[in-house]
């Protein structure tokens, strides 16, 4: 971040606080992850705690805060659910609010150099002027075949983009230090589970997240993102098809879905089609990834969001696509405080993939 050049100072990418809580705005709630270390010289982490707060409908839209005391609020109430005395969280910004870019740098430049050249760089791709974004940048790696010259990552976002958010949090009391983005969230817990995959960084793996209105794509090889893709499709309509196939409201319809409290023909008229339409959309992303990319293959894809855990849902992926489907558990490697109950978290878990990377955002490096 450039030091004094905007009105706070906040981070896309860089770690600025040891104790943080993982909160995760979407458009149907806000999720929140705190983690800890399971022990002092361990890589292990521990779920302390997490919820999920409901959020008012049409409060977020388009991934843009559009009610901000609505948001204000499910973000207050889940804190008090949480029962942290942290105040800090990390938050992340949708993939679509954000610009980004890799550029090839000389390497062992000092810093306000390094900041010169990618501000130079950022005018030359950004479509509106700096003096309305926040800009950040890191350095990713040296070049194998040229130690002389590093990657550079860049990333840019309007800054009422930004702001929106942090004043959601700060109306609510809470302090942002860290603003990271959606898919760089994900790709973190994934860090934690790829030695589960044969073959590892060398395998492509498509995460699909599905939310209440939109299905994310994000296409990793050798842990780094190939291709993104956003669809108009999530649970919402699951949710509109109980209210027109069984005359409920809406928000009747939303709360029979999530308990299961819907007449015996509800899975074979309503679910499986549902879940048969899901699948034909996972398979038009990947054939969007195949026609945009040299790539061929996909080896697994990790389905993720509030319809993951629709159970069967990963059959039937893998029988559309021929492609293994795995539902994410981002917790699945970590150790359970006691006030944590397995049975739950585990059927919350697909929804908490952003919010738990954001939570592990406490243990980057200084």
């Amino acid at each position: 971040m450039f030091k004094g050049k905007f009105d706070f100072n906040l981070d896309f990418l860089k770690m600025k606080s040891p104790s943080l809580v993982g909160v995760d705005i979407s458009s149907s709630s806000v999720k929140m992850v705190e983690l800890s270390k399971a022990g002092k010289m361990s890589d292990s982490f521990r779920v302390e705690r997490y919820v999920i707060e409901p959020l008012q409908t049409d409060a977020v839209q388009d991934g843009a805060i559009v009610n901000m005391e609505a948001v204000s609020e499910s973000i207050q109430r889940a804190w008090k659910r949480l029962g942290s005395r942290c105040k800090k969280v990390a938050l992340a910004l949708p993939a679509s609010d954000v610009i980004t870019k890799k550029i090839i740098v000389p390497a062992g430049q000092r810093e306000d150099d390094l900041e010169f050249q990618v501000e130079n760089e950022a005018s030359q791709y950004i479509p509106f002027p700096l003096d309305e974004v926040n800009l950040d940048f890191q350095i990713l790696r040296s070049l194998p075949n040229n130690p002389d010259e590093v990657e550079v990552l860049i990333a840019a976002s309007r800054k009422d983009k930004v702001e929106d958010r942090v004043a959601a949090s700060l109306t609510a009391g809470l302090k942002t230090v860290v603003m990271d983005v959606e898919p760089y969230a994900s790709q973190a817990v994934y860090e934690l589970q790829k030695n589960q995959f044969p073959g590892g960084d060398n395998q492509v793996i498509a995460i699909v997240d599905i939310g209440a209105t939109v299905m994310k794509t994000n296409v990793l090889h050798k842990g780094e993102s190939v291709y993104m893709r956003d669809q108009p499709f999530g649970g919402d309509q699951l949710t509109q098809e109980i209210h027109n196939q069984f005359n409920l409201t809406l928000e009747e319809s939303e709360k029979a879905k999530r308990s299961g409290e819907l007449p015996e023909n509800y899975k074979t008229e309503v679910l499986q089609p549902f879940c048969e339409t899901l699948a034909i959309e996972v398979m038009r992303a990947i054939q969007f990834f195949y026609t945009s990319t040299q790539y061929t293959e996909i080896n697994y894809i990790l389905i993720a969001g509030g319809c993951a855990a629709i159970p069967g849902l990963d059959k039937i992926i893998a029988a559309r696509t021929q492609v293994s489907t795995l539902v994410v558990n981002p917790f699945s490697s970590m150790e359970l405080s006691s006030r944590i109950i397995p049975r739950q978290i585990n059927n919350d878990a697909p929804s908490l993939l952003i919010a738990c990377g954001l939570a592990m955002r406490s243990f980057d490096p200084l």
